[in-house]
């Protein structure tokens, strides 16, 4: 199963959408933050795709949860913006929150540095940010087997 990870697009609907379009093949879609409107725009119109979003620091009046934790082919996943764990500082506090809920994946923002990362059992991944000329996004693929594959991807 493919998962496509987005974050901060910050009002860029027209990257969402090239992002999106980029990988049909993405059952669920997880917007970690900051893009609100754009996390609303997916849910109504990909209702064949199951959208997954956070709120982030610049979203005010969302409705979303400012933390997701979900359950996928046998992998737990836990979604944040990351400013709640002052992750711009580091990932000390982001990587306790998700191995206390038990995750296998941890997806973040807010610092609009993409990256993957790989440590005693735990995946992690921010997208960076879907926005602007240096756009880019995630995906994750999750194997038959349980395999974890992460992937970042630069949108030009």
């Amino acid at each position: 199963m493919r998962i496509l990870v987005v974050s901060d697009t910050h009002g860029d609907l027209r990257s969402l959408i090239r992002a999106v379009d980029s990988q049909p093949t993405a059952e669920v879609i997880i917007h970690c933050g900051d893009g609100d409107e754009q996390a609303q725009f997916l849910k109504d119109n990909y209702k064949d795709k199951m959208v997954v979003a956070v709120r982030g620091n610049c979203d005010w009046n969302s409705w979303f949860p400012g933390v997701e934790t979900l359950r996928i082919m046998g992998k737990t996943i836990f979604v944040t913006h990351g400013h709640l764990y002052n992750a711009k500082t580091g990932l000390y506090r982001l990587m306790c929150a998700a191995r206390e809920q038990k995750a296998d994946i941890l997806l973040f923002g807010h610092t609009h540095q993409a990256m993957t990362y790989f440590e005693d059992g735990l995946y992690m991944m921010n997208p960076g940010s879907c926005h602007g000329y240096m756009a880019s996004y995630g995906f994750i693929d999750i194997t038959d087997k349980g395999d974890i594959v992460t992937n970042v991807v630069n949108l030009k």
